[in-house]
């Protein structure tokens, strides 16, 4: 390869690719996919006729507006994962609750599919946590930014959940007062 030698730009798909994979990682992907498919078989098994030859085995319930309104709901909490990923906890447990209701209201939750697609979904919605942001390599500071080893006065957090930091204190092993197998510290206090 020479420095004349054009260089090839990344075709279109591997750009659409990319992206994708950038999308993806940012949301919970898999906990809205899982949830949306889950829905999919809730909604369409009390309105499914079966054919086997010439006979036609009809599974509609008398709650089949309830599996309709359950498998639109999980499709559209899948949907608000994915593109509302900070409500991802309040889609996750309506996920999981919608799912155990479809099991009672909806022909054994779409057969099981459906309702362990729904709980599979939510709980990965309710288990993903946003990435951190990646992390600056040390190179790439100014000077300004860089560590003295010296602390500010004012750089100390003043959480009141952390317990104080106390100065390290040296301990001697005292023989003076009497005290033989004693220890006391550098204000002269007797520890042990």
């Amino acid at each position: 390869m020479s420095a004349e030698t054009p260089v090839q730009s990344t075709g279109t798909f591997t750009r659409l690719r990319l992206r994708f994979r950038d999308w993806r990682g940012t949301r919970p992907f898999w906990a809205g996919l899982f949830t949306l498919l889950g829905g999919i078989p809730i909604a369409y098994f009390p309105y499914a006729t079966l054919k086997l030859g010439h006979m036609s085995i009809a599974m509609a319930t008398t709650a089949g507006a309830g599996s309709l309104i359950i498998g639109v709901l999980l499709v559209t909490l899948g949907l608000t994962m994915w593109f509302q990923s900070a409500t991802r906890v309040f889609a996750g447990v309506a996920a999981i609750l919608l799912a155990l209701v479809s099991l009672v209201i909806s022909n054994i939750g779409g057969f099981l599919i459906g309702f362990l697609f729904a709980l599979i979904g939510g709980a990965l919605a309710l288990s993903w946590a946003p990435g951190e942001p990646p992390v600056e390599a040390a190179g790439e500071h100014d000077g300004a930014d860089a560590p003295t080893g010296e602390a500010a006065p004012d750089a100390t957090p003043h959480d009141p959940a952390v317990a104080p930091q106390f100065p390290a204190v040296s301990f001697e092993k005292g023989e003076e007062d009497g005290e033989a197998d004693g220890v006391r510290a550098a204000g002269g206090h007797r520890v042990g």
